[in-house]
Parts: structure tokens; C-alpha cells; sequence
């Protein structure tokens, strides 16, 4: 079986697109359709059609672009049944822990609400890829519109149980400012301030600063390290919950 050919590139202001390709069954889909031209730059490029859209929740930023390439490919949607009625053009419902077929490989849902009630991302095991959409990302997660502190927390603990290789794709590009806010949590931690550095570089030079892997985002994260000591201790709180600490790290990055 071949690999799982996979294409990033920017669209809108700060949205990453991307494309999933399997060539030995010809299938390609979108994760989410943030702009149909970006969407269709990509697909020409690599020379692909589009024959699927995996939509993680259901902001505009994320479907805009949902029944115009519908429209053109006859692309079968797929999306989180939670929000079936607010996914433009949808096909296919699915829920926490269901797998389906892309091709050669099985795409495993995961339920990760919190950003919206019922976001959910798609894991590909022997792609050993995730694609949070905006529930994490790269030194951060998403804000709450529609969840509560316990709920994205949760949400997180499912992403982190994901083998450490795991690469990790999601919405936006947010790493800048999400590393000069981490870095205000956790000032001390080396691994931080070492991918913090290697992002500014990145982004002095318009490179995209994902992907990323469930272990370095463990290591350098502040919200999915609420249990570390050095950040408890950092904040006053020694002796709070770890979802605890999550929400008062979700509460400063709202305001920073």
C-alpha cells in the first residue's frame, strides 16, 4: 500500500487548507473547505480531483467553500453528526468512534467538542495523522464558543491518548502568538522555548509552522500540561484540579 499523500497550503487570512490523496485508489478529500479557489489552486497543482470533504464543525471559515466544490466534483461530504443540520451540502453523518473507508486507508472519528458543540476530528492510524480542525492547535486550542472549560479539556485528553508520533494538522495558523502566550505559562521549559524560537523563524520566512506531533505539542503546550508542577506553581495553583488549571490557562489566553 502506498502512503497517504498529503498537501498543505493557506487560504483566507489564516486558515490552513489541506488535502488528503490516496493514489492507489484515486481518492482526495478536503479537511474542511475554508476557500474554494485556494481548494482548487491545491487540487491543479498536485493534479488531483476532489472526491470527498471531511468537515470538522461548522464555522463558516470551514465550509464556506462546501457547495461550490460539491457543485463542480460531486464531492461526498462527510461531518459531525452533532451539527448535521449547520454543515452545508452534508452527505454523511458520523460519530465518536466511528471509522470509515477512504480508499486504502480507515479514518477514525474523534469526538473533540468544546470550540463547537459538536466539533469532531479525524484520525488516520496508518497515516499516523490527526486533523483537529480548531480544537488543537499548535501551542494552543481553541476558544469556547460553544463548550465549557470541562468540555475541551476532555476533548484534549482524547487527542493527547493518540500514539506520540501522531502528526497534527489543524485550522489556523495561530503558533506565533500562541508561543509568546506559552511562554508567559511556562518561561522555563527548554522544549518551548526552543519551538518557540524555531517558529519565528519559520514565519520570518512565510513557512507554515505545522505540521506538529501529539509528543511535542506534550511537551511544549501549556494546555495539555495543566498537570506539570512547575506550571501549578507558576499560577498559584499547587493544589486545583488539572481541569482546573486548564480553565484559568483558557481564561488568560482569551485576554492576552
Amino acid at each position: 500500500m502506498s502512503n497517504l499523500q498529503i498537501e498543505q497550503f493557506t487560504a483566507r487570512s489564516d486558515n490552513f487548507g489541506v488535502l488528503i490523496h490516496d493514489p492507489d485508489a484515486g481518492l482526495t478529500a478536503s479537511i474542511d473547505a475554508p476557500e474554494e479557489a485556494a481548494i482548487l489552486d491545491a487540487l491543479k497543482r498536485r493534479g488531483w480531483k476532489l472526491t470527498h470533504i471531511f468537515t470538522t464543525h461548522h464555522h463558516g471559515d470551514h465550509v464556506e467553500a462546501n457547495l461550490a466544490l460539491k457543485k463542480r466534483f460531486g464531492a461526498e461530504i462527510i461531518g459531525p453528526a452533532d451539527e448535521r443540520s449547520k454543515i452545508p451540502g452534508i452527505d454523511r453523518a458520523v460519530k465518536h468512534g466511528e471509522r470509515f473507508a477512504f480508499g486504502n486507508f480507515e479514518v477514525e472519528v474523534i469526538s473533540t467538542p468544546g470550540h463547537t458543540a459538536g466539533e469532531i476530528s479525524y484520525y488516520i492510524p496508518n497515516g499516523r495523522v490527526v486533523f483537529t480542525g480548531d480544537t488543537l492547535f499548535s501551542l494552543g486550542c481553541g476558544r469556547l464558543f460553544e463548550g465549557t472549560p470541562s468540555t475541551m479539556f476532555q476533548s484534549l485528553q482524547r487527542l493527547m491518548a493518540l500514539p506520540g508520533e501522531t502528526q497534527v494538522y489543524c485550522g489556523h495558523e495561530y503558533s506565533e502568538s500562541n508561543a509568546r502566550f506559552a511562554l508567559t505559562i511556562d518561561p522555563d521549559n527548554s522544549a518551548l522555548k526552543e519551538r518557540a524560537k524555531e517558529i519565528m523563524a519559520l514565519r520570518e520566512s512565510s513557512l507554515p509552522t505545522l505540521p506538529t506531533t501529539i509528543l511535542r505539542e506534550m511537551a511544549t503546550n501549556p494546555f495539555l500540561r495543566a498537570h506539570d508542577p512547575v506550571i501549578r506553581k507558576n499560577l498559584k495553583m499547587e493544589n486545583a484540579s488539572d481541569e482546573a488549571v486548564f480553565a484559568e490557562i483558557r481564561k488568560r489566553k482569551d485576554v492576552f
